[in-house]
């Protein structure tokens, strides 16, 4: 089981946006800081190790 999961009734934040979608419809003042707190994460682990992705991806090209 993954360590974000671990306890019994959590789930991702992802998930949770998607069940605040179906109760509160289009109310946006909810689903907008919780969409833009989704993507703080992979983004700061992107740009931390953006050297070596691209690294990665050059390794990986056909020349």
């Amino acid at each position: 089981m993954p360590l974000a999961c671990r306890w019994p009734g959590s789930q991702p934040l992802t998930v949770e946006l998607q069940s605040q979608i179906r109760q509160f419809g289009s109310n946006i003042d909810v689903l907008a800081p919780g969409a833009f707190v989704s993507l703080v994460v992979p983004l700061v682990v992107f740009f931390a190790f953006q050297r070596h992705v691209v690294q990665g991806v050059m390794a990986g090209s056909v020349k």
